[in-house]
């Protein structure tokens, strides 16, 4: 993800360095008599206006209840009180001493009768067998991943009084500072949903029911709305249960002083998104199930209620404000009318597709921080069964329940203080979960790895910059290898029929300077073929040997099965940064096309092996040599759509060129290992969008932007459209077969994400983020 890298590395400068640390899980403070004392006189001072006397809620929520939405755990507290919550009228108060903060949070804890060490009479022992029995209490709530969702997650409420948990069963209706939640829908045809409400506001509400089923409801479909005062948990435990069960039962409880993910990962959780639907997903053109909408890489939506006739008509539906900031870089999956995404510095959301209502949003904050590293963005997630998978800038992936956003499981892949770090969106296969790595410019050893998606254990690694003893090691010259950077920071494709997983990889390190790497450099600016039961290479094709210009070859395998010259072949599709589109046989790698779709200077063309034919003194130089492309390339990470119905690629370009200079290489762990610079040339600069033809790899059509994209992808749809995006803000719609522009909307923001197609109830929806705000348009009613 160096782009991203380099560009805030400019924008920001010194402000890197001023990033905040991350803090500890557990207050120092906690249940200190004076801190609490301390923490209720900063609440009055500066939290009771919004928040209302004893955290009994105002204008903002409620902070009694012991539940809070963006993380409930001291560290989170205390890191949304310092940094604010972005998306809300939450400010930071990151001018108050660390001490005074935890104060803070030993008072808020003290609201909800919270205590850390009490002796209280009873058998837990015997109260674990009455919630999970007699007192049904696992139906509704979980402890470490097992039980229902519907309730709130039990893990950590030993952590209130005995006397606050004994009033809470016997009379949950009597608690202050929580809201009715509970909702009855009636439907036209007299049924009834009764469910706890996870949002509402005038024109729709979201429930989720007694069996953990979401329902997402327009109230102009539905006959009646009506909300009960009275909590979802019975009311009758004092009936029930005799005094000695009650006191056993709180015993139980105030047991449960943390949430233990390695118990949550070992917790059975059914049910979701099967395998099965995610290989057949051009069945189901209503969703989109990974990043690239399908396995091959296509981007495209065989969706055509958006056509060539009405798509002058479409209009924003829905727009969500997401929190953490720009730049949004993420394309949303859509599963049955949910839509899941990420937004920046750890944030996972879950809305209702129709609405862009949001049923749950999770946050995590790093655990360690690089100061050399703006690493903040992500591009999304991945889905299999109950789970969702991301990655996080501090190179940890992490397990979601789709259902709640509650963390499953995480499992460090890397040390960011190395230079490490993640913001691709996974891949999620039968059994297992592949993800890559970024920090090519820091000097790591790049790979690509597969876990386990009930454990999160590691199954296997692919090295992209192989070791002694391995296959391409004498590509590199000594050591070097061991900073050979290749990260392989952006999602690949999958073949299900071959079994085969295809992985693009990233330039070598340093970036700028060959001369401490001498060699091809495998497998760096290659795509590397997998077997993804054991992650043993197949083939490889390298597109940029020894490169020395940054040119990435991350850009997406496309998969297609197609007439190629006469005969029917299974192809991968590749527009390479590097400004060469090629045509391989996935098969066995074997090199098919390849011609220049962008101004290039460094080559003479390919080979019969599709190898450079080199362009002398095109190299960085101290002094400075100017080549084509640019550093950022001819294309980049910007999803291509491959169009069925016309045979073509389409993808995003930019034309431009750097002037590239050769500088030291020296190498310290954690920071930027580039081996020189690059300044701009002094021309303007510019882009747009090009259908290349692969059986000839000719430019069929092309359109001009004022600026060229690092970002902003394209997607086909079976109404006849290509949708663009630009850095000016613009979603457009294109004439798949003319280019011709037949529809734009001004975001009023840069875009940095590609478009999706989805819909719900028959009707179809495009969804794009530009700058802070993820939109979703449709047609009229």
């Amino acid at each position: 993800m160096k782009s991203f890298f380099l560009v805030s590395l400019c924008l920001c400068g010194g402000s890197l360095l001023a990033q905040q640390p991350a803090v500890s899980d557990r207050n120092p403070l906690a249940g200190d008599p004076e801190a609490i004392r301390g923490g209720k006189k900063l609440y009055e001072e500066a939290c009771l206006m919004c928040h209302g006397g004893d955290g009994r809620g105002a204008r903002g929520p409620a902070l009694a209840t012991g539940n809070f939405v963006h993380g409930s755990e001291d560290g989170q507290i205390f890191a949304n009180i310092r940094d604010g919550i972005d998306g809300t009228q939450m400010p930071g108060f990151g001018w108050l001493p660390p001490n005074e903060i935890w104060q803070a949070v030993a008072y808020l804890r003290s609201l909800s009768g919270t205590a850390t060490e009490e002796r209280v009479p009873g058998d837990a022992a015997a109260g674990e067998k009455i919630y999970a029995g007699k007192g049904a209490c696992a139906a509704c709530h979980q402890i470490n991943g097992r039980g229902g969702r519907l309730g709130s997650d039990l893990s950590s409420i030993g952590r209130w009084t005995a006397a606050a948990l004994k009033e809470f069963i016997l009379d949950p209706n009597k608690v202050e500072g929580r809201s009715p939640n509970v909702v009855v829908a009636k439907t036209r045809d007299g049924r009834e949903i009764r469910g706890v409400r996870r949002n509402e506001d005038t024109y729709s509400v979201q429930l989720m029911d007694m069996a953990d089923q979401f329902h997402l409801l327009e109230k102009k479909n539905l006959a009646e709305v009506r909300h009960e005062i009275k909590s979802i948990m019975p009311d009758d435990y004092g009936r029930r249960l005799s005094a000695p069960e009650i006191e056993n039962l709180v015993a139980y409880l105030k047991t449960l002083k943390t949430r233990d993910l390695a118990r949550v990962a070992a917790a059975p959780l059914s049910g979701g998104l099967a395998w099965e639907r995610i290989r057949d997903s051009q069945k189901e053109p209503h969703n989109w199930l990974t990043y690239w909408g399908d396995y091959q890489g296509r981007h495209f939506s065989a969706l055509d209620q958006i056509n060539l006739k009405n798509v002058g008509q479409l209009q924003a539906r829905w727009a969500y404000q997401v929190p953490g900031g720009a730049p949004l870089e993420a394309t949303p999956l859509v599963v049955d009318g949910i839509m899941y995404s990420t937004g920046v510095s750890g944030t996972v959301f879950a809305l209702d597709a129709r609405t862009g209502r949001v049923l749950w949003q999770y946050r995590r904050r790093p655990k360690t921080v690089n100061p050399y590293d703006g690493a903040k963005v992500n591009r999304g997630v991945a889905i299999l069964g109950p789970r969702l998978f991301f990655t996080t800038v501090d190179a940890y992936v992490v397990a979601l329940d789709a259902k709640t956003g509650r963390p499953l499981w995480e499992t460090q892949m890397a040390k960011m203080v190395d230079g490490f770090s993640a913001t691709l969106a996974p891949l999620a296969l039968k059994d297992r979960v592949i993800s890559g790595i970024s920090g090519a410019e820091f000097g790591v050893r790049g790979f690509i790895d597969s876990y386990d998606p009930v454990t999160g254990k590691q199954q296997w690694r692919f090295w992209t910059v192989p070791g002694p003893g391995e296959f391409g090691n004498n590509t590199w010259e000594g050591d070097s290898w061991k900073r050979g950077g290749a990260s392989s920071w952006m999602t690949g494709t999958y073949d299900p029929d071959s079994d085969t997983l295809y992985w693009g990889v990233g330039n070598p390190g340093p970036d700028l300077n060959g001369d401490v790497r001498k060699g091809d450099n495998l497998f760096s600016c290659s795509v590397v073929a997998l077997d993804p039961a054991t992650g043993k290479r197949k083939w490889h094709f390298q597109f940029t040997p020894h490169d020395v210009h940054d040119w990435d070859s991350t850009e997406t395998p496309v998969l297609v099965d197609r007439v190629f010259r006469g005969q029917k072949r299974k192809l991968m599709l590749h527009a390479d940064r590097n400004a060469f589109f090629y045509v391989l046989d996935r098969t066995n790698g074997q090199f098919l096309l390849g011609k220049p779709f962008a101004r290039q200077t460094w080559a003479k063309g390919l080979d019969d092996s599709g190898r450079p034919i080199l362009v002398p003194n095109q190299d960085p130089t101290t002094e400075g040599n100017i080549s084509y492309p640019s550093m950022w390339g001819a294309t980049n990470w910007m999803s291509p759509t491959y169009h069925p119905a016309t045979g073509w690629l389409y993808i995003t370009f930019r034309e431009f060129g750097d002037r590239y200079y050769k500088g030291p290489a020296d190498y310290t762990a954690g920071r930027i290992y580039m081996g020189g610079k690059t300044t701009p040339v002094e021309e303007p600069e510019w882009g747009g969008v090009k259908a290349i033809n692969p059986e000839t790899g000719n430019i069929e059509w092309e359109t001009k932007f004022h600026l060229g994209s690092l970002s902003a992808g394209v997607l086909g749809t079976a109404g006849g459209l290509v949708f663009a995006a630009s850095r000016e803000g613009n979603l457009m719609a294109f004439d798949a077969r003319g280019g011709k522009l037949l529809w734009r909307y001004q975001t009023g923001a840069s875009i940095d994400a590609s478009p999706m197609s989805y819909a719900v109830d028959g009707k179809q929806y495009v969804a794009l983020s530009a700058g802070t705000v993820l939109y979703s348009f449709a047609l009229p009613e």
